[in-house]
């Protein structure tokens, strides 16, 4: 056995990571989430909010990120329609328009119809520049935003009227998948402005050690990566969509609603962590038979 294990073809190894991969996603396998402080925190800060509380939602990510991010995306425009705030999108990336066309499209426009765009939530697009961006508008939005990205001048939108600044924002959602993001954001409007500016992000798994020891000070939550997403998901769809409480209960005595019963579009944070928790098992698991196996031989030739 212990000849075997020392001589096992690595291709083995490759075609058992596959399998635990394509079996979850198959089979559509999904675990229970236990939501982390910093989730909790994320949602509590969203869900202080009141009714036409202003929310800059600065989603800085892309395709390429997409698959960590665009659940966090879909599960925060979800809270703030929620709690009807008043949602100012932009982004700092090429590309971002389209992020941010996803979440108007597949949840306000589909969930949320009775929102009126200039009044409930309008769409800034996107400026060149960088961080360079965030420190005009940090205290002068107007230098750079004058129209909203389908070219109508901000000052005939209802909900733009009276927004000078960021510092205006009672809260500000960053979705940071790369360069400019969360780091920039933090640096340039949240450490500056800490009385003034409060917000929460949603960043990469890379990303997320680097932002660490800025909470609680400059982020007062922060999701990171997948399973970020997947917590802070499993809090929105709980209380909104199930209408449960922190127990599990329903909120109104003999409403039951099934999980099954949910748009599949505010489960796919949860989805998408059943391959990446079986592959992440099966990579501990090899990491363990290693060290068996190192053991075993050398205490055979002691």
């Amino acid at each position: 056995m212990l000849n075997f294990l020392e001589n096992l073809d690595r291709r083995w190894i490759f075609l058992l990571m596959a399998i635990s991969v394509a079996v979850p996603i198959l089979f559509g396998l999904q675990f229970p989430e236990t939501p982390s402080q910093l989730s909790k925190q994320v949602f509590k800060e969203i869900e202080d909010l009141k009714e036409g509380d202003k929310v800059l939602m600065a989603w800085d990510y892309d395709p390429s990120t997409e698959g960590e991010l665009g659940p966090m995306a879909t599960a925060f425009t979800r809270h703030c329609c929620e709690k009807k705030v008043k949602m100012y999108f932009l982004t700092l990336l090429p590309v971002g328009p389209q992020m941010i066309e996803n979440s108007i499209t597949n949840v306000i426009k589909a969930d949320f119809p009775e929102l009126v765009y200039g009044e409930d939530y309008v769409n800034l697009g996107y400026k060149s520049g960088y961080e360079g961006v965030i420190k005009v508008i940090v205290t002068d939005l107007r230098g750079l935003y004058t129209t909203d990205s389908g070219g109508t001048n901000i000052d005939q939108i209802p909900m733009c009227r009276g927004v000078e600044s960021v510092q205006d924002m009672d809260l500000v959602v960053n979705v940071s998948g790369s360069y400019p993001g969360t780091k920039e954001w933090v640096q340039y409007a949240a450490t500056p402005y800490p009385k003034e500016i409060k917000m929460v992000a949603g960043c990469t798994g890379v990303q997320a050690p680097l932002l660490y020891p800025y909470i609680p000070e400059q982020l007062k939550g922060l999701l990171g990566a997948i399973k970020g997403a997947a917590e802070y998901e499993a809090l929105v769809v709980n209380k909104y969509l199930l209408k449960r409480d922190e127990n599990g209960k329903p909120l109104t005595p003999g409403e039951e609603i099934s999980i099954k019963d949910v748009d599949k579009k505010y489960l796919e944070g949860k989805r998408r962590m059943g391959p990446q928790l079986v592959a992440h098992l099966l990579m501990i698991g090899l990491i363990i038979a290693g060290n068996i196996v190192f053991f075993m031989r050398r205490r055979a030739d002691a």
